[in-house]
């Protein structure tokens, strides 16, 4: 028995040693979810964006190379949580809630959250939406914002927000209410479907690192700031909704 206990502490040690070896300390992981134009998206069958562009800044700031891990936005706090990755940016609205979980950077942007319908509805203005069926992304701001607004509504959630699009279209759903750049792209590859007039509700961005992390956070913070003083985000926006 006692043989057994020592093989068992010696296998719990080198697996301890392992896992700290392969934490590659020249690399900072970044954790996405990159259906979310334009700031992650793939193109060419590379994932690009506003938030990418603004990582690889990050990255070169502390002379790291950047890995990117996209993963679905309701595991994102999670990646960051158990040490899977650096820090995530997926246009990561700043709650409370979230604040609970992981600590956040500096706002960077701020969102227009809005309504996307099929051209043919006949839904005219936000009061109307208290019964209907909404499509939302999982875990996201607009997620919590109907199940807090329209108590009466039917949510329907989605892990990404193209499978949303196809819900509206083929009449699933009768909106989706999501941020109005990602929208606008969605509207631009769907021509059925269009962006209500108006703003719902607005929110801010900001990126996640792990609780304690302070560190890690004044760096991102650092480069948020230079990036946002000298235009670099607002061109990036327009580059990637171009």
């Amino acid at each position: 028995m006692k043989r057994i206990k020592v093989s068992l502490l010696l296998l719990i040690i080198l697996f301890l040693v392992s896992g700290c070896a392969s934490k590659n300390e020249d690399e900072l992981v970044l954790a996405t979810e990159a259906g979310f134009a334009p700031y992650e998206y793939y193109k060419d069958g590379e994932i690009v964006g506003v938030d990418i562009d603004i990582a690889k800044e990050i990255a070169k700031e502390l002379d790291k190379k950047l890995v990117i891990k996209d993963v679905s936005f309701d595991f994102l706090i999670n990646e960051v949580k158990s040490g899977k990755a650096d820090f995530a940016a997926a246009g990561i609205s700043i709650t409370e809630e979230r604040k609970e979980e992981v600590d956040f950077t500096d706002e960077y942007t701020t969102s227009n959250q809005v309504v996307v319908v099929r051209k043919d509805s006949n839904i005219q203005s936000f009061d109307e939406l208290k019964d209907k069926k909404i499509a939302v992304q999982l875990g996201t701001v607009a997620d919590l914002y109907v199940t807090e607004n329209y108590k009466d509504a039917t949510l329907v959630t989605h892990k990404k927000y193209l499978s949303a699009a196809e819900d509206v279209k083929g009449g699933k759903a009768d909106c989706i209410i999501m941020d109005q750049l990602p929208a606008l792209e969605i509207v631009k590859e769907n021509p059925e479907l269009k962006v209500m007039d108006g703003i719902l509700f607005q929110d801010k961005y900001g990126m996640i690192v792990k609780k304690g992390n302070d560190s890690l956070r004044k760096d991102i913070n650092r480069v948020l700031k230079r990036l946002n003083e000298d235009g670099t985000i607002e061109e990036l926006i327009l580059k990637h909704s171009s």
